[in-house]
């Protein structure tokens, strides 16, 4: 069901931020919210029946238009604008996820009992300034709200859902208003044309025509239209004018006062139909991601002294979902939790990674009590009940590959124990039944592997590595090199490395990045060979070029040709790059720490100078592609904290977070056939 009331405009009176701003206070404070299920209304019936009346109302429209008859402002707003009324229609079909209304608090009281707190919230704002929606208003009047009663993470997402839902709403009763206007003046056309004998016809005494109105409700727009009908039109229609005047009269008005509110009506009407195109317009334009984020208190609170606001928005996003987890789990306030998480973070800690350092370690972000180590204890700090549909993939993770023979083993034992207990019932006993068991197990274990492996896909959902955004680009405390391994074979071979280099320079203009080719000659049975010399100065010249082009940083070049010399390799008995790519990157690591006895080689006459303070490589293959922006979230996502690098110092390994990614990587489509 919905509001009684489904015929009036959702108008009230028409109030100035400031009022907005107390009307949201003051219905934050009236408002009482119940989690009683069985209450709770759906508005997708609704909506339904708004899509059809709409449809509807745009054929009766265009009937009227190519019928030549006469139609209002309003109708001309709905004619041209229909489609936008369909597209939102199927942005809340689209992105409304399943079970709405169930997820939101709902009201206990009022004209919208049953419907969700957000419902009336929007409801009112849209009511309050005529349907017509800005940015600022809509921020400010949240805001306000929240001041008294804080909306939960789910409630901000749903705005922009119930926002269509009653701009939707309100056009349709406009379009219905609309349509009875326009029928009152086909009704008013048709009595007119039997007084006034249209069509060739006898005209029609006033007493036989106005009889069926004697005791009927007369719309106005019927008045006005009849009025414009048979003014000027002589003596004939003059008793109907009397009984016109007469009519209103024992209703308290007049024909003055009745065209002046019809005209009235008609006006407001424009204007709020055209609002409401407008406000639908602008509700599909905005970012309303980061809209939640202005206005979410549990936002508020994360980005109070911590690195949240940093982060991208996957992974703030991710954290206000655990955020809403935890909330829902512990019968806690999201805002009390995000606290408590916050809080959490700021007590001291002794872990071996810390440093002293509360910005930089993991468990000072609050993200290690919400998706990261620290959860399970914070669980229990909150109070959180763990569902079944939470529990089962826990305890799958924890049992390992002990845990998935076991259930391969139940569920196969489930499928075979069926068709052998029917045997059994059919007289099939003994060897029979034995051999039949032996025959059907391979074809079972396959089954039940596969029953297993489709229920942990199921479980078992991947999640994106946490990140920092560089909204700045790369700042100098993560200054990253780019390097590309490679041989110099060929002067076209060169060329076409300095310019993939280039691009890659091209795609990641962001900060602190370093680019170097990696190079070595290729193999030879002496240690110098003919051509060596050219092609070496062919790769330095290019990244003289490339540093001349785009400069340099305050640190000095920023293209690199990092070229090694050969070296003996017995088992082969020739002259070869040390250890090929491998060799490559352990010089270059030691040549960043400032090492002076690598195996490169001066280039232009000089050695050159490693870049200070390189914190990250990145090292692609010679034919590999750096798409634009991938370098920042990689070096993001190494330098969050939650993934920074925790060793032990006994087994001599990295026991939290990660020291190398290994990002996608996928083939390119083919160029040419």
């Amino acid at each position: 069901m919905f509001p009684s009331d489904t015929e009036a405009l959702i108008r009230g009176e028409l109030l100035s931020i400031d009022r907005l701003e107390q009307h949201a206070e003051r219905l934050a404070a009236e408002a009482r919210v119940t989690t009683r299920p069985h209450i709770r209304r759906h508005l997708n019936r609704r909506l339904q029946d708004n899509g059809q009346a709409l449809a509807d109302a745009y054929r009766d429209v265009e009937q009227a238009v190519r019928e030549e008859r006469a139609i209002t402002p309003a109708d001309e707003w709905l004619l041209d604008n229909f489609y936008i009324a369909q597209q939102q229609i199927r942005e809340v079909q689209d992105h409304r996820p399943r079970g709405f209304c169930r997820r939101l608090p709902t009201l206990a009281e009022g004209p919208l009992e049953g419907y969700p707190r957000v419902l009336g919230l929007a409801w009112a704002l849209v009511a309050h300034s005529d349907s017509r929606l800005d940015r600022q208003t809509l921020v400010r009047f949240v805001s306000a709200y929240q001041r008294v009663q804080a909306l939960t993470i789910g409630e901000l997402r749903a705005v922009s859902i119930v926002l269509r839902l009653v701009l939707v709403e309100n056009l349709r009763r406009a379009a219905d208003q609309a349509a009875d206007g326009r029928a009152a003046c086909l009704e008013a056309d048709a009595l007119a044309d039997r007084l006034l004998g249209a069509g060739g016809r006898e005209p029609e005494p006033p007493e036989t025509a106005l009889q069926r109105f004697t005791s009927t409700p007369v719309p106005t727009a019927f008045v006005v239209r009849l009025l414009q009908r048979l003014r000027d039109q002589g003596s004939r229609v003059a008793p109907v004018l009397v009984w016109l005047d007469e009519r209103l009269a024992r209703e308290g008005t007049t024909t003055d006062e009745i065209v002046g509110r019809e005209h009235r009506r008609q006006g407001g009407l424009n204007v709020t139909v055209r609002n409401v195109i407008t406000s639908m317009r602008l509700v599909s334009t905005l970012d309303w991601e980061e809209i939640v984020e202005r206005v979410s208190l549990v936002d508020a609170a994360l980005c109070a002294g911590g690195p949240f606001g940093d982060m991208d928005f996957p992974t703030r996003d991710r954290y206000r979902q655990a955020i809403a987890s935890l909330a829902r789990g512990s019968g806690r306030t999201e805002l009390d939790v995000a606290q408590r998480a916050m809080a959490a973070a700021t007590r001291p800690t002794t872990e071996p990674d810390e440093h002293d350092e509360p910005p930089r370690g993991r468990r000072h972000d609050p993200g290690y009590y919400l998706i990261a180590g620290g959860r399970r204890a914070f669980e229990q700090d909150i109070g959180f009940r763990v569902t079944v549909a939470e529990w089962l993939p826990r305890a799958w993770t924890r049992t390992g590959l002990v845990g998935r023979g076991g259930g391969i083993a139940l569920v196969g034992a489930s499928i075979l124990a069926l068709p052998l207990l029917a045997l059994t019932a059919f007289g099939v006993t003994g060897w029979p039944l034995f051999l039949l068991a032996i025959l059907a197990l391979v074809p079972t274990a396959d089954l039940a592997v596969a029953v297993i492996n489709r229920a942990v896909v199921h479980a078992s959902r991947p999640e994106a590595l946490p990140a920092l955004e560089l909204r700045d680009g790369v700042p100098a405390d993560l200054r990253t090199m780019v390097v590309v391994p490679t041989a110099l074979t060929t002067l076209t071979a060169i060329t076409e490395q300095l310019e993939r280099l280039e691009i890659h320079y091209l795609a990641s203009r962001d900060g602190e990045l370093y680019f170097a080719l990696l190079s070595d000659w290729t193999d030879s049975t002496t240690q110098t060979a003919p051509g060596d010399d050219e092609l070496l100065g062919a790769a330095g010249d290019g990244i003289t070029l490339l540093n001349r082009r785009y400069g340099g940083t305050s640190k000095g070049p920023r293209f690199f040709l990092l070229h090694r010399r050969r070296a003996w390799n017995e088992r082969q008995g020739t002259w070869v790059g040390w250890d090929r790519t491998r060799g490559q990157l352990h010089d270059l690591n030691r040549w960043l720490r400032g090492e002076t006895d690598t195996a490169f080689v001066p280039v232009n006459g000089a050695l050159p100078v490693a870049p200070s303070a390189i914190r990250y490589v990145i090292t692609l293959d010679a034919d590999t592609r750096l798409p634009r922006g991938t370098a920042k979230r990689l070096i993001g996502t190494m330098a969050h904290p939650l993934n920074r690098p925790r060793l032990d110092l006994i087994g001599g390994r990295v026991a939290d977070g990660y020291a190398v990614l290994q990002p996608r990587v996928t083939p390119s489509l083919p160029t040419r056939r």
